[in-house]
């Protein structure tokens, strides 16, 4: 599952939210073991979600690169 996140950093073109979601997404995934969670956990996984999310913009926003891929 989390072989398909792509490598963000030093990318050509800005970063998407959308790309950034879904790698926060199969993240999640893989780290809960749902691919859907259940109604008891839904707010518990999608606010996993947009930690990571947040998380990852922040460090993509701070990070040096040298060159674009």
């Amino acid at each position: 599952m989390c072989r398909s996140i792509k490598t963000l950093r030093g990318l050509s073109d800005p970063v998407s939210d959308e790309d950034i979601h879904a790698a926060a997404l199969q993240y999640v995934r893989k780290l809960s073991g749902y691919r859907r969670p259940s109604q008891r956990n839904a707010a518990a996984f999608e606010a996993a979600v947009d930690e990571v999310a947040g998380a990852t913009r922040r460090l993509l926003d701070e990070l040096t690169v040298s060159s674009p891929r």
